[in-house]
């Protein structure tokens, strides 16, 4: 397994994510995406086995000001209005090469194991 974790230090999602894949011995990368944020290709392949961006964005979170935005641009445009906001992706996104989940999904990770 080639184990990716989004996230931030401060969500409570990513920390459990972490746990998870420390408990059970599993090494990963930590992304933090405060710092980083995600590449357009990341984003682009992760969001297609997700919903698509709507299935990215967390429409409930802090970034209200930038999510409000984001539901008025065109499909172009909110791409690039999301990568550079990397902090109105829903946390933790966890990645396992082609495989990839966006949230708390432990009953997804232990299928791949």
């Amino acid at each position: 397994m080639n184990i990716q974790i989004f996230g931030t230090k401060k969500c409570n999602d990513t920390k459990k994510a972490e746990r998870f894949f420390k408990e059970r011995g599993i090494k990963y990368q930590f992304i933090d995406m405060k710092e980083k944020g995600i590449s357009k290709g990341e984003f682009t392949s992760v969001a297609a086995a997700n919903g698509g961006i709507e299935g990215m964005v967390d429409w409930d979170g802090k970034e209200q000001d930038t999510v409000t935005l984001i539901k008025y641009l065109s499909e172009e445009d909110k791409l690039e209005k999301i990568l550079e906001n990397p902090l109105v992706i829903k946390t933790p996104v966890v990645r396992n090469g082609k495989l990839s989940t966006v949230g708390y999904k432990p009953e997804i990770w232990k299928q791949w194991q």
